[in-house]
């Protein structure tokens, strides 16, 4: 059973707005002021207008290394979601902790800290750090600054655990997400007229229908990596504006796609193909209108990850959640980006993924308790590597 400290931090966090377009100060201040009264200092390093934060703090200072418990503070919005209840109220019913975040995943966040003093009295041969990070819901950009700062300040932690929902169960895989706009300029000109113009919906047709193209080529041809729900490498349009007028050649047009890339893809090589080919068509355009193109912009790249069952991390997982398999998921997490920053790294929180970013999200007393006696037993742990 979840104890009353750790459900309590849970709730408290839960009924903050951070939705990934609000500030998370409140809820980044609030820890930080809770460590303090421990005597814990906390690193905060911010977005460009100060608006938001991420934090890092140390338990057990004095140690050689350490292990991060990480998670991001933002969330998704609620808006036009059928709830039956507010999705801030931290509601606590029918063995269930209801609201935004729950799962996903300030639960875990809340019983990271409230197990702050067993850390701090732990005899434990690493410190604990804790790293709370902004926007992740968005393209995970705190988290990037987060680690520029830790390489500024040569700390060099252990290994990391990423607190998504993952049932409590190690994860040691999940694909990448890279996201990108493609604007397309081209000639209007009264659609009688078409000749004298360049059509921008047609052209980012073309565009799109290379994505396409690449998708079926994933299915179809790419080597498989067993476990995923899919199997294979990804890619998809999710947006396509153009036009004013049913009589006028349209001068713009606007697309965004993505990539989600298995761990063993190469998602650069797959954006690199796509910008040539919309660099083949230009010479054409170009002709017609020496101003008209193809512009790209990165929304958001998210790295795979790929850790492994042998990985000590793993191992120490799977020890303290009680686990003996491995899982592999669909969604993105940072963890690859702490993973690329030479940090072994496992994904394992409370709490379903189906759940998160859903109407009336939940995670469940039973997965916050499982969770708790992770973090209780990571105090106890006499070695690790």
């Amino acid at each position: 059973m979840i104890s009353a400290h750790a459900l309590e931090l849970a709730q408290t966090l839960v009924r903050m707005n951070t939705v990934s377009h609000n500030s998370n100060l409140e809820l980044i201040h609030f820890i930080r002021d809770h460590l303090a009264k421990l005597g814990v200092k906390s690193r905060l390093t911010f977005n460009e207008d100060k608006t938001k934060a991420n934090l890092f703090a140390t338990l057990g200072e004095g140690k050689p290394a350490g292990i991060i418990l990480s998670g991001h503070t933002d969330t998704v919005p609620w808006d036009g979601q059928d709830w039956t209840m507010d999705p801030l109220s931290a509601l606590v019913q029918d063995g269930k902790l209801y609201g935004r975040g729950s799962a996903d995943m300030k639960a875990f966040i809340g019983i990271a800290v409230s197990q702050a003093e067993q850390f701090l009295n732990s005899d434990a041969p690493f410190a604990l750090h804790y790293a709370f990070s902004y926007e992740e819901e968005i393209g995970c950009f705190g988290v990037k600054e987060l680690i520029a700062d830790l390489r500024d300040a040569n700390i060099t932690p252990l290994a990391c655990i990423v607190g998504e929902p993952t049932s409590m169960i190690p994860a040691i895989a999940h694909k990448g997400v890279y996201r990108y706009k493609c604007c397309v300029r081209g000639k209007e000109a009264h659609s009688s007229l078409t000749p004298h113009s360049v059509n921008a919906i047609e052209m980012a047709a073309r565009v799109v229908g290379r994505v396409r193209d690449m998708a079926e080529d994933f299915e179809k041809n790419e080597p498989r990596f067993e476990g995923f729900d899919v199997p294979f490498s990804t890619s998809s349009v999710g947006q396509f504006h153009g036009g004013i007028a049913d009589n006028v050649v349209p001068r713009d047009a606007e697309f965004r796609y993505e990539f989600r890339d298995l761990p063993t893809a190469n998602a650069a090589q797959m954006q690199s193909e796509v910008v040539a080919y919309a660099q083949s068509l230009e010479p054409a355009m170009k002709k017609v209108a020496p101003a008209a193109g193809f512009a790209f912009e990165t929304i958001c790249e998210i790295p795979s990850f790929l850790g492994s069952k042998d990985d000590p991390v793993t191992r120490l997982a799977q020890e303290l959640s009680g686990e003996k398999g491995t899982t592999l998921v669909a969604f993105g997490t940072e963890a690859g980006l702490f993973k690329n920053a030479g940090i072994s790294t496992v994904v394992c929180g409370p709490g379903s993924i189906q759940q998160a970013h859903q109407p009336d999200e939940y995670v469940s007393l039973e997965q916050l308790a499982r969770c708790e006696a992770f973090m209780q037993g990571l105090a106890r742990t006499k070695s690790f590597g």
